[in-house]
């Protein structure tokens, strides 16, 4: 159940290990789509902005508690490449006893806040109920995403991507179901499709528990190995916190972002949503390039093969760019055309917003790929507040973005946000990353 990176082709290892993970990103974002798609076919256009108007407050509760466990998987994989297998045991214990305390503190604050965040945010008055009870929901789920998560970064640790795969393809039949059955004959609105995404993830992460206590050997220890260790949980936080910061971090520049387009109307925040699930579902090939990445040199720095660091980086950026190309002309033909699934009835000024926003961000793809290649690989070398810097660059970006440029420039200023936050993040990674490698 579990694959060494440390020899061989680097090009094999990583598009073995990233198509897996690009097929679950899929499916991810597929149940993503289906629950977007029913809340606007079946609820109209004002439901769909208020779960639009979420995206990137969701975006920074929930991947600040993905990146935490993606942060913890790091440890694993460099002890899975030492050998070293009564260290990745007590790594894993002492996650699991982190996540569980991170999962009902982060569920406790954020459910308290919610509402005040949205109002922070300017969230329009017609779609403000929707978006809070649809949010509540999902972080009222978060020990779910913990669970998931944590699990799906120890197999990947340890060289497994399918695994993930199986059990994400699983959680998307079940969330697909559930949508209808609680949108349609049990007429639940927006909070139906909320409880479908707990439910499946919830469903998913145990079935994966048991299959996986099942199936690798490699983890089953002693009842001493499952002590907490304090040693052990400041190495796994000084990765996984700041890991997790970034991506929260990154998500405060979209907050702004997410006001300035708040401050047009329900009819472009349902154009920025359409065009962001588009975005999320194109992007997957880049991101799962990206997120192989952190296993993969993880692994091989604990081997003690930094230059096959080096090597896979550029061969997985190879394979972002040819990928970011291929976008273009599928964003110029298909654009349009993807908006339009999201709609109860055809809306041109929707059209109008998403394909504009959709098109500027796809220019802008090869900056994405480097953001994601160059960043979890000094995430895999266990440079996490490199990484955090880099999110911070790039939530300077989106606020120069909301403040500056929409303001002069009207829409399109908010459609430049993502690539000058690409350019930003890019213009620190690349000379990290040297010296990280040196380092």
């Amino acid at each position: 159940m579990t694959k060494d990176m440390t020899s061989g082709s680097t090009l094999r290892h990583i598009i073995n290990f990233a198509v897996p993970l690009c097929m679950g990103m899929l499916f991810q974002q597929l149940y993503s789509m289906v629950d977007t798609m029913i809340v606007g076919k079946v609820l109209g256009v004002q439901p769909l902005a208020g779960v639009g108007a979420t995206g990137s407050l969701n975006f920074m509760i929930i991947w600040f508690c993905i990146g935490i466990c993606n942060g913890f998987s790091i440890p694993i994989a460099q002890a899975f490449g030492a050998n070293k297998e009564v260290e990745l045991r007590r790594y894993v214990a002492n996650s699991t006893w982190l996540c569980i305390f991170f999962s009902i503190v982060i569920t406790f604050f954020v459910a308290i806040f919610t509402r005040n965040m949205l109002v922070l945010l300017k969230t329009p008055e017609d779609i403000f109920e929707y978006a809070y009870i649809y949010i509540l929901i999902i972080f009222l789920g978060i020990p779910c995403t913990f669970l998931y998560n944590f699990l799906a970064g120890v197999a990947r640790a340890l060289g497994d991507s399918k695994t993930p795969l199986f059990f994400l393809i699983l959680s998307s039949v079940i969330n697909i179901i559930l949508d209808f059955v609680l949108m349609i004959p049990i007429p639940l609105g927006v909070a139906g499709a909320a409880i479908a995404t707990v439910i499946s993830q919830g469903v998913s992460g145990l079935i994966c528990l048991f299959y996986m206590k099942n199936k690798f050997a490699i983890l089953h220890g002693s009842r001493d190995e499952w002590r907490i260790r304090g040693n052990y949980m400041k190495q796994l936080c000084s990765i996984g916190v700041p890991m997790g910061l970034q991506y929260s971090i990154t998500a405060i520049g979209s907050l702004v972002i997410t006001a300035a387009v708040n401050a047009l109307g329900s009819t472009a925040v349902a154009g920025v949503t359409a065009a962001q699930k588009i975005s999320n579902l194109i992007t997957c090939p880049i991101e799962s390039l990206g997120q192989t990445m952190a296993p993969y040199v993880g692994q091989n720095i604990g081997a003690g093969k930094k230059e096959r660091v080096s090597d896979g980086l550029k061969k997985a950026s190879v394979c972002g760019f040819i990928w970011s190309v291929i976008c273009i002309p599928i964003v110029l033909f298909f654009g349009k055309p993807m908006t339009l699934l999201f709609l109860s009835e055809p809306n041109a000024k929707v059209v109008e917003y998403s394909f504009l926003f959709l098109l500027v961000s796809t220019l802008g793809f090869c900056l994405l790929t480097l953001v994601n290649t160059v960043r979890f690989s000094i995430q895999g070398m266990g440079f996490s507040s490199f990484a955090m810097t880099a999110g911070v660059l790039e939530m300077a970006a989106r606020t120069i973005a909301g403040i500056v440029l929409a303001p002069m420039f009207g829409y399109i200023g908010i459609c430049l946000s993502n690539v000058l936050a690409w350019i930003f993040a890019d213009a620190f990674l690349l000379p990290a990353f040297r010296h990280c490698i040196k380092k």
